[in-house]
């Protein structure tokens, strides 16, 4: 089988129903499957699978166990030479996962493939980055990754450090080479691990920027804003105590902490409930 799909789902019946039918109705000329993880949802997601998608194989967690252990789950069911991993807030734009095996057929350099992500509107969105040095993460703790500092888009096919998470795909391969998904990372940080893990082992990563997917950013995700920030701090800290020197592991931990300190006390001067709260959470992470 050429390729293996794996969707992860957590109350997203609406989004994940219209992803898997961009899927059916868009890829042809490969062989493929797809595989949804079910992480527990409540919204009759899996009631709509079974009723309208009969092919698809689902796993149905009882628990919400994040993107790398439900994404390993799928890895282990899959058949395909090459693995999709794809939010289910996704939708495939033309036969864009077919062009993206093809590619990859083409250039067997590649182990990791992201291709180009757009907003609903097709305005392009910034998914392929450099890894985070310590002036890449103060630069992003200053929100300057808006303006492309670290984090962007491009319109040339190329190697890059990472690809978003969103839609990456996978050479069987690689997982075989340097192991699963991280488990320890729930969610945030994922891809910029397993493609940094990668690059240590010789693997590259490309961008592909004729395959489209579009992407309703933080549609699958029910962790919210406050939840993005606790996971892209844990990821940080995490990643860093794993691959970098301690004197820049404790940098990090000075310039996350300052800024948490910073937007806690803003929120409480300001009443601000969400600063106040996320940024109070954030500091616990420190104790």
């Amino acid at each position: 089988m050429d390729l293996s799909i794996i969707l992860l789902s957590f109350n997203t019946r609406q989004l994940l129903d219209e992803c898997l039918a961009s899927i059916y109705d868009n890829t042809k000329n490969i062989s493929f499957e797809v595989i949804v993880v079910d992480n527990a949802s409540v919204d009759q997601s899996r009631e709509m699978i079974k009723r309208k998608y009969p092919e698809v194989l689902m796993i149905a967690n009882r628990t919400n166990l994040g993107y790398s252990a439900g994404n390993n789950l799928g890895i282990k069911k899959a058949q395909g030479r090459y693995l999709l991993f794809l939010n289910s807030d996704t939708q495939t734009v033309g036969n864009a996962l077919k062009v993206m095996v093809e590619f990859s057929d083409n250039h067997p350099e590649f182990g990791i493939l992201g291709p180009k992500i757009v907003n609903p509107d097709k305005t392009p969105q910034r998914s392929i980055g450099s890894f985070y040095s310590l002036p890449r993460v103060v630069l992003a703790m200053l929100g300057l990754e808006r303006l492309g500092f670290g984090r962007k888009t491009q319109e040339e096919i190329g190697q890059v450090d990472w690809v978003c998470g969103a839609a990456i795909m996978v050479k069987r391969e690689v997982f075989n080479k340097i192991g699963l998904w991280d488990e320890n990372l729930f969610m945030y940080m994922e891809e910029v691990e397993l493609c940094y893990r990668a690059k240590k082992n010789s693997i590259t990563t490309a961008f592909l920027p004729e395959a489209v997917i579009v992407h309703k950013e933080r549609g699958s995700s029910k962790e919210g804003k406050k939840g993005a920030v606790i996971n892209i701090y844990k990821g940080l800290l995490y990643f860093y105590k794993l691959y970098r020197p301690v004197r820049e592991y404790n940098f990090l931990r000075f310039v996350l902490k300052t800024k948490a300190l910073i937007l806690e006390n803003t929120g409480r001067i300001t009443g601000n409930t969400y600063l106040y709260k996320t940024y109070g959470q954030a500091l616990e992470l420190f104790q």
